[in-house]
């Protein structure tokens, strides 16, 4: 997961995604070679010359100023994000970069503060490498009941959202457009890869993926980029039926970190649905607290 390989195989890609009609250019119909651009036209809309872009694109050259690079975003037509991924991509691809074992996170009382102060909003931590790191009753009832509610306290049990998304049966069933979750986790790991090449967790993480999921696969060489933000989904939970919706991640201060509150509207049958929720997951609650209570005592 260099980063010299990662910004070269997010130009390529993109690059390979533009057709000349896309860009203004004419297409007299010639046979190509390879898909999209070739490295001659992209240059010239990004006005430097195609060795000075061959080189950038086989990890040859690393000192792109963020001109150049805006002007090669802009050939791209690259979004917002995705402009930011690139700048990110060129700056990790100057240093030297060996892999590492990054310290294990953990989140604050501040933060585990706010999960108790929501209430009965389902809410979750997700760390770096999306780890749940805390959640409270309402987001461990929503997002994995089958899951044990006390494995974001154990760094080595931690429960983990891309594994769920695409090594859980459970959590593909959860979701009714399971296609635009998994793109979203996926697109938020690229981001995520693109500042931390030299994560040796995640890294692994993403090696796991690539060899137990073919769909992950496909969809991590398309190097599509999508930051966490707000999206809406339709939901199928097997105590509530179905709901939608919409979940909001939050960046904390000071860390990678993202809050993840899920709400539904004012009103409708969904935030119904989220009422029955929080009633059973009360009540669950409960129960394992009176057996605890009567484990201690035999």
């Amino acid at each position: 997961m260099s980063g010299k390989g990662q910004l070269g195989g997010f130009l390529q890609t993109r690059r390979s995604q533009l057709r000349p009609q896309d860009v203004g250019l004419k297409d007299f119909g010639d046979r190509r070679r390879v898909p999209g651009l070739r490295r001659e036209e992209l240059a010239l809309l990004a006005g430097v010359s195609a060795s000075y872009y061959t080189r950038l694109e086989q990890g040859q050259q690393v000192g792109a100023s963020p001109e150049v690079l805006d002007a090669i975003a802009r050939a791209l037509r690259l979004d917002d994000a995705e402009r930011l991924h690139l700048h990110d991509l060129a700056a990790t691809a100057k240093r030297r970069v060996s892999a590492r074992k990054p310290p294990t996170e953990h989140t604050t009382s501040a933060t585990r503060d706010v999960l108790d102060a929501l209430g009965d909003a389902p809410v979750l931590v997700s760390g770096r490498r999306s780890d749940v790191l805390a959640w409270n009753r309402m987001g461990h009832a929503l997002f994995a009941a089958h899951v044990d509610p006390a494995a974001p306290h154990h760094p080595a049990d931690r429960p983990n959202l891309a594994r769920l998304v695409f090594l859980d049966a459970h959590t593909r069933e959860l979701y009714a457009d399971w296609p635009a979750k998994a793109r979203a986790v996926v697109g938020n790991l690229r981001v995520v890869a693109g500042r931390h090449p030299d994560d040796a967790l995640l890294a692994s993480l993403i090696g796991e993926l690539t060899m137990k999921s073919p769909e992950f696969a496909a969809m991590w060489a398309d190097h599509r980029v999508q930051p966490c933000a707000v999206a809406d989904y339709e939901m199928r939970h097997p105590l509530v039926g179905t709901l939608t919706v919409t979940q909001q991640s939050m960046r904390l201060p000071g860390d990678e970190q993202l809050l993840i509150v899920t709400t539904a509207a004012p009103g409708s049958p969904s935030q119904a649905a989220l009422a029955l929720l929080a009633q059973t997951a009360s009540a669950a609650e409960a129960e394992r607290t009176r057996q605890a209570a009567r484990n201690l005592r035999a």
